[in-house]
């Protein structure tokens, strides 16, 4: 397997989806959504995530900390549409190379090869120290695990957004039980993502500014990608984290695909 650069890199979000400072303008005046209607809603941005397919993609990362020096990371990322596993592998720096996650069932696994056993993560692990989560890789289940009030239209740059209130249904132990999230009118593709605390602290805000169709053999379907995300962690204001997808293959993924990614990537 060829090492590819990958998907991941902070810088301005702001600017990739041609915002300006100034005034934060006036939701723009439309009929309120109905409830059924937030939930189809909720239900294509959940499809665009869970269902596009199998998946294996190669990602840039760059990590940006407050009075550290920044790191890049390359990682390979797949996954499976049929049983919803997935893994993320490290490759370089050379301090991380052999590091990954894995996902089966409902558990998400670490393993570090300097220790050499798989550990259990939360909801709230931060995937490789950066400000990118579990939630962001797996399955997304918003329809099923929020109730939404819609808080209008909103201008992003070029684009009309439909902005939903989130709030978690009782019972439930999620990662942010708040979330505002801005939804592009046409496509349908999520452009922003507030997420809060249950305090309503606010957490971190993520950009998608970039968006990609393309075809799935195992999907047998076009289905969109985000080609770049922005992670800009709202507590500590210096932390940012991107990602750039940088190669997709959505050919259909062997049921051993899993174990042979794993050994070819501690042998390299």
């Amino acid at each position: 397997m060829t090492n590819r650069k990958h998907w991941f890199a902070l810088a301005a979000a702001a600017a990739a989806l041609n915002l300006v400072p100034g005034p934060i303008p006036a939701p723009q005046a439309s009929a309120a959504l109905t409830q059924a209607q937030m939930v189809d809603l909720l239900k294509v941005v959940d499809d665009r995530q869970r269902n596009n397919g199998d998946w294996r993609a190669n990602a840039y990362l760059e990590q940006k900390e407050r009075d550290k020096v920044d790191v890049v990371y390359e990682t390979e990322y797949y996954r499976r549409s049929s049983d919803q596993k997935f893994m993320i592998l490290f490759l370089k720096p050379k301090t991380s190379a052999g590091q990954g996650y894995l996902r089966i069932d409902k558990n998400l696994w670490f393993y570090d090869p300097s220790v050499g056993k798989w550990e259990r993560r939360t909801e709230r692990e931060r995937i490789g120290g950066t400000n990118s989560r579990r939630s962001d890789f797996d399955e997304s289940r918003l329809a099923e695990e929020y109730n939404a009030t819609d808080e209008g239209e909103e201008k992003l740059g070029a684009y009309t957004a439909v902005k939903l209130l989130l709030k978690g249904k009782p019972g439930l132990d999620l990662a942010f039980p708040m979330i505002r999230i801005w939804i592009d009118k046409d496509s349908k593709n999520v452009l922003k993502r507030q997420e809060y605390a249950l305090s309503e602290r606010l957490l971190r805000t993520s950009y998608y500014p970039k968006w990609k169709k393309v075809h799935s053999e195992s999907k047998g379907t076009d289905v969109w990608y985000p080609q770049e995300i922005r992670f800009y962690d709202e507590v500590e204001k210096a932390n940012q984290t991107l990602i750039l997808i940088k190669a997709v293959d959505l050919k259909p993924l062997p049921a051993n695909l899993f174990t042979k990614a794993w050994l070819e990537s501690k042998s390299r």
